[in-house]
């Protein structure tokens, strides 16, 4: 399987929900937006291994989705990134937050993810988290 179509089975998974098929892509170590910083945004804080990026997941409970959408996939040697139309409303603030994000996924010679970055507008979403 390419690393393109591990990241598009994610998102597959993704949609269904099935956040295990999803942990089965990650190195056990998987560095979950690495070389960022912890605004506060519950769902854009640094984490470190499986059971940190179970938290991720749960931390979207928060959010409501509109439009989670997958559009451009660009491979680069053990690197993947995938363009994302987004449109979510915060549940606390009742504010919305639509954005074209970036996912950057790292693999390792195995094909599991070991790094994984939102690239997108932190502005947007610190101020939808605030009432």
């Amino acid at each position: 399987m390419s690393n393109i179509q591990v990241v598009q089975s994610i998102y597959e998974a993704f949609g269904r929900g099935d956040v295990p098929a999803i942990l089965e892509r990650l190195h056990p170590e998987v560095e979950w937006e690495y070389d960022a910083v912890d605004h506060g945004v519950p769902w854009l804080v640094p984490r470190r291994g499986r059971a940190e990026v179970v938290k991720f997941f749960e931390s979207l409970q928060g959010v409501e989705f509109h439009r989670f959408e997958p559009a451009n996939f660009l491979d680069g040697s053990n690197q993947v990134l995938a363009t994302i139309h987004l449109d979510i409303t915060v549940r606390a603030s009742g504010k919305k937050v639509v954005d074209l994000e970036a996912h950057l996924f790292t693999f390792d010679s195995a094909g599991k993810v070991t790094r994984f970055r939102h690239l997108l507008d932190t502005h947007q979403h610190v101020l939808a988290i605030r009432s």
